[in-house]
């Protein structure tokens, strides 16, 4: 399949910003999947709310477009359901680790067979660009007029803390790579994150005078090393992309099944 047979082009234009990373991020997942070779009608994506959670109306695949934060809770009962299906899950900074952060830490905790991906543009976007868990200290946002005090979550270290088996990080400046870790995210059997660092020039950029989407891109280039590199070992203070953890671990919808074949043997 190409990749127009992956959207449901009716919906275009997009209502994403000019210069939102996000199209990038749709870009690179459908890549992902052309490559994978996956049938749409095997795949299954649920998103929250917010500018990341539109996704879900781009593509032509079985889409769940649900509660702020639930995104999760729904692809869970979904693979729970259907075992087979391959599950997407885009989610912003909010429905990911603020009113979703719950559903987040017990999705990697269980390491259910789902592929999260955290679209993190550092800002709260279609509600006005209000400061997020991923901003961090020292940013402007619009209920931040004087700086945010609020230390920022790691993604990749909440994740592995929590139990995720793949976890991953990558920027839409670094698309092949993004494309890449996508493809591994989402045939690894077990829960996948994917934190992919995203530019928001109309909110975030703006106010913290990053300047435009092609700024942000470079500030993505230059303050990002890949993990292993000479340059990350020389200047720790880059921030680490790539795979931090690609682990083997039992999956929970295998071993759930095993409960219930043990619960029928003893009925039978």
């Amino acid at each position: 399949m190409a990749i127009k047979d992956y959207l449901r082009e009716r919906f275009f234009p997009h209502m994403w910003c000019p210069g939102c990373g996000h199209g990038t991020v749709l870009n690179t997942l459908l890549r992902a999947v052309e490559d994978l070779g996956l049938n749409k009608n095997d795949i299954v994506m649920t998103s929250g709310i917010g500018c990341s959670a539109r996704i879900s109306g781009y593509v032509d695949f079985h889409s769940l477009h649900t509660i702020h934060g639930r995104a999760l809770a729904f692809a869970t009962g979904v693979k729970l359901s259907r075992p087979e299906l391959t599950l997407l899950v885009p989610m912003g900074d909010g429905d990911a680790l603020a009113i979703g952060g719950n559903h987040f830490i017990h999705a990697a905790r269980r390491n259910i067979d789902i592929t999260a991906i955290v679209m993190n543009n550092r800002i709260y976007g279609m509600t006005g660009g209000q400061y997020s868990p991923l901003s961090g200290p020292g940013k402007k946002a619009t209920t931040a007029p004087y700086k945010t005090i609020d230390n920022q979550f790691d993604v990749v270290e909440l994740s592995k803390a929590a139990g995720a088996s793949f976890v991953a990080r990558t920027t839409t400046y670094h698309v092949q790579e993004a494309i890449e870790i996508f493809k591994k995210a989402i045939t690894h059997k077990g829960f996948s994150v994917v934190e992919i660092l995203t530019q928001c020039p109309t909110h975030y950029g703006r106010k913290n005078k990053e300047g435009d989407a092609v700024n942000m891109l470079e500030i993505y280039r230059d303050t990002t090393a890949k993990v292993g590199s000479k340059a990350l070992t020389e200047n720790p203070a880059l921030l680490g992309r790539g795979i931090f953890v690609d682990k083997d671990t039992p999956e929970y919808c295998e071993e759930y099944e095993k409960i219930i074949q043990l619960a029928m043997r003893e009925v039978a």
